[in-house]
């Protein structure tokens, strides 16, 4: 390894397949295909794109993924089971860099009471695992689960096992968030030295004690030169290490590690805000790097020092992670070419019709706010969306209520061809207006989540919700934006029916196949 390849550490990105597995984080293809191109976009060296043999479908989106993922690798996740591996690689084979991640658990825990197996059987499943994927793939990965909690002496050698069979990756993963750093870089340390010039050495953290990230870059510095992460830090439990955290530690402080990135960091923002919008999870306002307060400074003597010297106060540009350099985007005033200039400045490609629809919106947003920010435009675009294609449309939508007054609903709703207007009473606006949805869509879902956040700031931001539904056998999720929360409700609960009807035709389709 020449100093220039030490110095380069591979982002490893798993949104796609340990970020979905975040309870209530489930994505369409469409919407995982957004993703992938994004990441991309971003640069990213590896895209973990799901796991194939959990289910057909799972096998198909990843087959979609690699088919259209030209400069990353995209990797398949298997256990060593000759199943999985078979239907791995049957997903990714056509892919321009395929690679496959096998895994096996290493810690006696793991051994004695899920896999029922012995140290010297899982020695030898690792063989035939790592070989068996070897014959298919020239890019293989292996993962010993539960490292940090198995015995040292036997992850090392597992860890020399695999790398004899040709795996060409060795990823030593935090499976439940249990190290810390001093610890985990140890570990790191002491597998580096069994890997030596055969393999790379990986780390996957999680963050169940808020450590994901300080014990990546641990791992870096102790010789790790593959970091796994998730946009936004989703995934099992307390999430993954943030990509975005991880990117920026690295760029910031090369000074102290010494390491860098194949990373745009122009595009972290955009990249954070899609995957946001597609999972329903909002984004807390603080979060490092990417959070609407990241940059924002509200205290006089910080202001001060930030209009004196921005570095007082910042310890990066703003604009390096794709916030915008001013923050008044554009008003009621401006035209339809400024608006997709705009947002071609924030990574959307428009065609002419979505131009034309969200322009619209924008306008009329224009009039209800004295200032549209960043955050208006891609709320408006989320709104787009959610209206492009369903069954259900939202034509008109009343309410009222107050201290004294049962709350009352009343909508207008396009069924198909079909226009439908019902009137319901609730124990507030919200309430009552979906209520009246659910009557005019005669449907029986019911609302298993609530969300709702300001867009910006300002008492005229727009407020957006997130709602998640079910009918008992499957669940959906919508989203939408308003200046009037109620308005916003019923638009997001619109969305997530829209959501739902799609997945009722997809199954009934897969049984009629």
């Amino acid at each position: 390894m020449n100093d220039a390849q030490g110095r380069r550490v591979l982002v490893f990105d798993t949104t796609l397949r340990d970020g979905e597995q975040s309870p209530g984080a489930t994505m369409t293809l469409e919407e995982k295909l957004q993703i992938a191109a994004k990441l991309e976009l971003l640069g990213v060296d590896v895209i973990e794109a799901g796991f194939p043999v959990a289910s057909p479908g799972e096998l198909e989106c990843v087959r979609a993924i690699a088919g259209v993922v030209k400069s990353a690798s995209v990797a398949a996740l298997c256990r060593t089971r000759q199943g999985d591996i078979e239907a791995a690689w049957e997903a990714i084979r056509e892919a321009a860099h395929p690679r496959l991640h096998v895994f096996i658990a290493t810690s006696d825990l793991h051994l004695h009471h899920k896999l029922r197996m012995t140290r010297a059987e899982v020695l030898d499943e690792i063989a035939r695992g790592v070989a068996a994927c070897r014959a298919l793939c020239a890019d293989v990965e292996f993962s010993a689960e539960d490292a940090t909690r198995s015995d040292p002496d036997f992850l090392a050698e597992a860890m020399a096992v695999a790398v004899r069979a040709g795996a060409t990756v060795l990823n030593v993963p935090d499976t439940v968030g249990y190290a810390v750093p001093h610890e985990y870089g140890a570990l790191i340390a002491r597998i580096v030295a069994v890997a030596g010039d055969r393999a790379i050495v990986s780390a996957h953290c999680h963050d169940d004690l808020g450590l994901a990230v300080a014990n990546s870059l641990a791992a870096v510095a102790a010789g790790a030169r593959q970091v796994e992460c998730c946009v936004n830090g989703i995934g099992e439990r307390a999430g993954n290490a943030a990509l975005e955290e991880v990117v920026m530690a690295l760029r910031t402080r090369h000074d102290a590690l010494g390491c860098e990135t194949g990373i745009n960091p122009r595009h972290l923002v955009a990249v954070s805000r899609l995957v946001s919008d597609v999972t329903g999870f909002p984004m807390q306002p603080n979060k490092a790097i990417v959070g609407r307060n990241a940059f924002a400074h509200e205290s006089g003597i910080h202001q001060h020092g930030v209009l004196t010297e921005r570095t007082t106060y910042e310890i990066m540009d703003p604009a390096e992670v794709g916030f915008a350099t001013t923050s008044l985007v554009l008003g009621k005033h401006s035209g339809r070419h400024a608006l997709g200039a705009r947002l071609a400045e924030l990574g959307y490609e428009v065609d002419g019709e979505t131009l034309a629809d969200v322009f619209a919106r924008f306008k009329a947003l224009g009039e209800r706010k004295k200032q549209v920010y960043d955050e208006d435009l891609r709320a408006l675009m989320s709104q787009h969306a959610a209206t492009v294609a369903g069954r259900f449309t939202l034509r008109d939508v009343r309410f009222a209520g107050g201290l004294q007054a049962t709350a009352t609903g009343a909508v207008t709703l396009l069924c198909g061809d079909e226009e439908v207007s019902r009137e319901s009473a609730g124990d507030g606006p919200v309430d009552a207006v979906l209520a009246a949805i659910r009557e005019a869509a005669g449907s029986s879902a019911f609302l298993e989540d609530y969300t709702i956040s300001a867009v910006t700031g300002g008492a005229d931001a727009q407020g957006r919700v997130y709602v998640g539904i079910s009918d008992g056998a499957i669940r959906a999720r919508g989203q939408a934006a308003h200046t009037d929360v109620v308005v916003a409700s019923a638009l997001a609960f619109v969305d997530a029916l829209n959501g739902l009807d799609r997945a009722q035709q997809s199954a009934i389709a897969a049984v009629a196949e």
